[in-house]
């Protein structure tokens, strides 16, 4: 905001009293007093045994569609509407789904960063959800988030010292020689030399790049991060590195991940358990190996089908789902994965997908699913789907 534009402020709020001046100094500072002795006296023990780091409780986020001559709200962008799930400490939640889901809308609204429509996030058993900025500040120290691009999240015009010092003076480490030493320490934590805190982003290659914004997130000694794919820009082989990297530091500094991601490879790598998301809702939340080697939702199905095979001798017919993915601005009703829905299809098009949602049913062992007919989700019926699609919508030849 400029000055002229700060004066026209100033100018059209009624003027404050020096007591009501005051009084607004002094609940901004209660507040930011409260906020840093919850900081303060969080830790690793404030977590009772068998209870979530993490829970997230009905979340949802709606952003306006602004429209017309005088910018009237004319719809709404249902990105995450109504999920539930927990995390527990030490364990790696991934999020998977194809882009535009609401994957990243879902991680930064969790961190607080997007204000929630609607919804409870609790963490370490305190309800943050609508919390200010300055109630949040001393919080952030626990929750950090490692962003997709490695180059457009450094700025340019920085130092990699002043990178990773910007979070600890934001935190109240005054002390240039101390910030100077934890952010020596959190590069060589990272694999790289503690020689190169002054030099700039360009100067690094896209894997060193990443692996500067993972020391900006340790630098502050978190519990819990959020890893908004942070692969997904890199080559195959740094890929790699990156991932052992942060398993190492999970073991190190036990630590808790949110993992967002679109490739599955990937996430029966590196996680614990697994949600797949689509148009803003979780429709299936299982284990890494419920959701590997049992599927009960037609879109996993279809995701694990997609899945490159390594050998070049196998070939095998997969399902493709048709048509686009409907717009969030307008969910289909019912079920919301009908309108591609394979399985749907081989059943005779039962209406009950079209009107009825049918919430998130728990299968036992921890395994829930959004479907109707999660019993009818078998290699068997997948395979007959494939089989009786045209060559083209398969896009894959027999052996």
């Amino acid at each position: 905001m400029t000055e002229a534009q700060a004066d026209v402020v100033a100018e059209d709020l009624p003027p404050m009293s020096p007591e009501e001046a005051a009084e607004e100094v002094e609940e901004q500072q209660r507040e930011e007093a409260q906020a840093r002795s919850i900081g303060d006296d969080w830790n690793q023990d404030d977590v009772p045994d068998g209870a979530p780091l993490l829970q997230v409780t009905g979340l949802k986020k709606h952003f306006p569609i602004m429209g017309g001559f005088l910018r009237k709200r004319v719809g709404t962008v249902y990105a995450v509407d109504g999920v539930d799930f927990d995390i527990h400490k030490g364990e790696i939640f991934a999020l998977v789904g194809e882009s535009g889901c609401g994957k990243s809308t879902l991680g930064r609204t969790v961190l607080q960063l997007l204000e929630p429509t609607e919804g409870k996030v609790t963490f370490a058993g305190e309800d943050i959800t609508g919390w200010n900025n300055s109630r949040m500040r001393p919080l952030r120290k626990r929750m950090q988030i490692i962003f997709q691009d490695p180059f457009g999240s450094l700025n340019p015009r920085m130092p990699v010292s002043d990178i990773i010092g910007e979070g600890l003076m934001a935190q109240g480490v005054s002390d240039s020689k101390v910030r100077t030493e934890r952010t020596e320490n959190a590069l060589e934590a990272v694999g790289l030399r503690r020689s190169y805190t002054r030099r700039f982003p360009h100067e690094f290659s896209g894997g060193q790049r990443q692996r500067i914004g993972i020391a900006r997130a340790l630098a502050l000694e978190p519990e819990f991060i959020v890893c908004d794919e942070p692969v997904s820009a890199l080559d195959v082989s740094i890929q790699s590195q990156i991932l052992n990297l942060l398993l190492d530091l999970r073991k190190e500094y036990d630590l808790t991940y949110l993992f967002i991601s679109h490739n599955l490879s990937v996430v029966e790598y590196f996680s614990d358990r697994v949600a797949v998301m689509y148009l803003g809702q979780v429709h299936e939340l299982a284990t890494v190996e419920q959701m590997y080697h049992s599927p009960k939702h037609p879109y996993t199905m279809a995701l694990l089908s997609a899945i490159p095979k390594p050998d070049p001798r196998i070939r095998s017919r997969r399902l493709v789902l048709k048509g686009d993915l409907p717009s969030p601005a307008a969910p289909p009703d019912g079920c919301r994965f009908h309108t591609r829905c394979w399985l749907r299809e081989h059943l005779g098009n039962p209406e009950v997908c079209s009107t009825d949602d049918p919430g998130l049913r728990d299968l036992g062992e921890g395994h829930q699913v959004r479907c109707h007919f999660p019993e009818q989700v078998t290699i068997e019926n997948a395979q007959t789907a494939a089989h009786s699609a045209s060559r083209v919508d398969t896009a894959v030849t027999d052996a």
